[in-house]
């Protein structure tokens, strides 16, 4: 028989935690801010992680709550998070008052402690680093992406295409299946181009496909197991501990791999005067010195309507000297980026295509044109760059499914939002808010018939309808994506190589409509991607 003495007590442990848990949940009441009220524990991503709906479903219904808000709050578990809905809000906390939310939210990393060294990888990302470290590193890397230097790697990323459209040919040439799982295809793609633009090597992901190169990235990327993800719940709830322990979100075996192989990359262009276009290039420039803006050169939408333009954050001036680790830790956000980010946009590019068979016509159509124009020159930036179509298709695609659903910001000191018409909100130091990117995309205020695909929104004649403050597939502010223009680049020039020379064609294992699995950390379509490429004539 149980000892009435601990059942009471344990009793009152769990009214404490329930009436502690409960008083958490009282923060947006207590401010006057409506809320979507949470489930116990889980928050208001509940839904998803008991598998009733998908993340961008779960982002929608939240945000459709109360339309007619500017802020509004959400708990993510028990942590308050102001979901910020209406376009100019976003503007004012992400452009004109940056420097209240300079950071994102520290994930694996203590809230107090804005540089965490130099050993962690991830936490020396441009994407993790925080306050001046991260001013001086967006500066060190943004001359990087200028529209100049994706010139000049165009190259590199152009051969990857046309290395991936040979070996579909290849295969249906050989009379193998022409049946494939888009987002495994795509994966492999963008690691061939990070190996050589990023990391200086010659990788071949489908024709060689456990090479090395792949197999080790993919794993360092693989958060599903036991082992990764018990990490990640120690890395979010003790950073501080796991930071003094030197436990890193990757393993130290796996840093060791990418450091060294970049390390000796750097070393043996030094000793024989080897030039590429390519990041080891850059980061031998910075080790230097020598990577700077170029004074004549304008930040303009050359890369398509979705790239984003650098601020003056990007073109600032420093004297900060980088380690070599804090160099290396950007090629890993490079592998990171383009490994899952760009593969899931080419995936659902070439959804988008299988389901429109109209707009694929209309694009193979235009590549011919450009083909015909070409009269058997190469393609080139430029050229890629002035397809117009191509260049509609991309950029709504990006609206449909954009590869960030949201992105987050951190106060860095205490702020009060006022937009001048009567909505005021203190946000106070250490307060996250979020962008909901999906659901701005997909409100019809903004995007008329929202759920339809309809390349024609991006038209010349329709781009001045568009609210640019409700389009936002690589955020915002000076925080935004940095890599727009390379990842552009890189989903249009494959794309381009691939409808040039296949029909994208429903397969046995196609599903029209798409679902997505119920994920709380990414896109995953339920069942995979599948298409058959049908060689043209």
């Amino acid at each position: 028989m149980l000892d009435p003495f601990l059942l009471a007590a344990f009793a009152a442990v769990i009214f404490l935690v329930y009436h502690l848990l409960n008083r958490k949940y009282q923060f947006f009441a207590e401010r006057g801010i409506p809320y979507v009220k949470p489930t116990l524990l889980l928050g208001n991503g509940a839904s998803v992680l008991l598998k009733k709906e998908d993340l961008l479903q779960n982002i929608q219904r939240t945000y459709d709550t109360f339309p007619n808000a500017k802020i509004m709050g959400i708990f993510d578990f028990v942590k308050p998070i102001m979901m910020i809905r209406d376009p100019d809000a976003i503007k004012q906390i992400g452009v004109k008052d940056f420097d209240h939310f300079v950071d994102h939210t520290p994930l694996f990393t203590p809230a107090d402690c804005e540089d965490v060294g130099t050993n962690s990888l991830f936490g020396n990302s441009l994407f993790a680093l925080r306050g001046q470290k991260w001013r001086d590193m967006r500066a060190t890397l943004s001359p990087a992406f200028t529209g100049s230097k994706m010139r000049h790697m165009f190259e590199l990323v152009l051969d990857c295409a046309r290395s991936t459209a040979e070996y579909f040919r290849e295969e249906a040439k050989s009379g193998r299946t022409t049946e494939y799982e888009m987002k495994n295809v795509f994966s492999r793609f963008s690691t061939d181009v990070i190996g050589s633009v990023a990391f200086g090597i010659k990788v071949d992901s489908l024709r060689e496909q456990d090479n090395d190169f792949f197999v080790k990235g993919k794993a360092m990327l693989n958060f599903q197991n036991l082992k990764s993800l018990l990490k990640v719940i120690m890395l979010r709830s003790a950073p501080g501990l796991m930071n003094r322990l030197n436990v890193d979100i990757t393993s130290p075996q796996m840093n060791a791999y990418f450091k060294d192989m970049i390390m000796d990359n750097m070393k043996q262009r030094e000793i024989n005067g080897i030039v590429r276009n390519d990041m080891i290039n850059i980061l031998m420039q910075v080790q230097k010195g020598a990577l700077l803006h170029q004074k004549d050169e304008q930040d303009t939408k050359d890369a398509g309507f979705a790239t984003v333009e650098e601020s003056s954050v990007g073109k600032a001036l420093h004297n900060r000297v980088w380690s070599e680790n804090e160099l290396v830790a950007q090629c890993f956000l490079f592998f990171l980026a383009g490994f899952d980010t760009v593969s899931t946009c080419l995936t659902f590019v070439s959804y988008e295509l299988l389901a429109n068979p109209d707009v694929q016509q209309k694009l193979f159509e235009e590549i011919m044109a450009v083909e015909a124009s070409l009269d058997g020159k190469p393609l080139s930036y430029e050229v890629l760059q002035k397809m117009q179509y191509l260049d509609q298709i991309i950029s709504e695609t990006l609206r449909l499914w954009p590869p960030a659903p949201f992105v987050d910001r951190y106060c860095v000191k205490d702020y009060l939002f006022d937009d001048g018409q009567g909505t005021r909100v203190p946000i106070e130091k250490g307060q996250i808010v979020w962008f909901p990117i999906t659901a701005l995309h997909h409100d019809a205020k903004y995007f008329p018939e929202p759920n339809r695909f309809d390349p024609e929104r991006f038209s010349e004649q329709n781009r001045p309808k568009i609210n640019p403050g409700a389009y936002l597939p690589f955020g915002v502010g000076p925080r935004n994506c940095i890599g727009s223009r390379f990842a552009l680049m890189e989903v249009k020039a494959i794309v381009y190589h691939l409808v040039k020379n296949f029909t994208l064609e429903r397969s046995g294992k196609s599903r029209v409509p798409l679902k997505l699995e119920k994920s709380y950390i990414a896109m995953i379509v339920e069942g995979g991607m599948w298409l058959e490429f049908r060689p043209r004539a």
